[in-house]
């Protein structure tokens, strides 16, 4: 029996993080592995006990110490759901000061396939160093959503487009 795909699931502080528990249980439901690593203002947004229990992996903040074992499997694709403006500029800047930031950057750096949903205000959206970082990432490789995508007007399709992404995607 094959062992079902990882997916590293890195959780951004934007208002969808909230509802990060209903992606996760469609994620599990369509054959995922899923390990989640989360930034530290999104941290206490979440209940990290229900979401390690379900995932049946620790959910990660900080990084290991030195000789210690990496508490999840090596992923097979990654997804960063949803991500902040503060995330795409230090990401595209190869900036390395959270756990969240350091697994993006690894994982672009390894060639893994990255998907990515930012969730950012419109004013933010509107400075004019953000298009540019978007497009170093899209250079780079990684698939970018366009849009406020996470904001539909029907909640129970909240996830629609990163679901749909991930079955494109899926590695065989």
């Amino acid at each position: 029996m094959m062992e079902h795909p990882v997916l590293y699931l890195v959780v951004c502080a934007a208002g969808p993080a909230e509802y990060i528990d209903e992606l996760v249980d469609v994620l599990i439901a369509d054959g995922w592995r899923v390990c989640m690593i989360v930034s530290p203002t999104a941290a206490p947004w979440l209940d990290r006990e229900a979401l390690q229990d379900k995932t049946g992996y620790l959910v990660r903040v900080e990084w290991r110490m030195p000789g210690d074992p990496e508490p999840h499997p090596p992923a097979d694709v990654v997804v960063a759901a949803p991500l902040t403006f503060n995330t795409v500029m230090k990401w595209a800047l190869g900036i390395n000061d959270t756990l969240a930031l350091g697994v993006l950057n690894e994982s672009l750096g390894a060639g893994l396939p990255i998907l990515a949903f930012p969730h950012v205000k419109a004013e933010l959206g509107a400075h004019p160093a953000y298009a540019g970082h978007l497009a170093v990432l899209r250079a780079a490789g990684v698939v970018v959503a366009k849009g406020k995508v996470l904001n539909p007007t029907d909640e129970k399709d909240r996830w629609a487009m990163v679901v749909e992404a991930l079955r494109l995607l899926r590695p065989v």
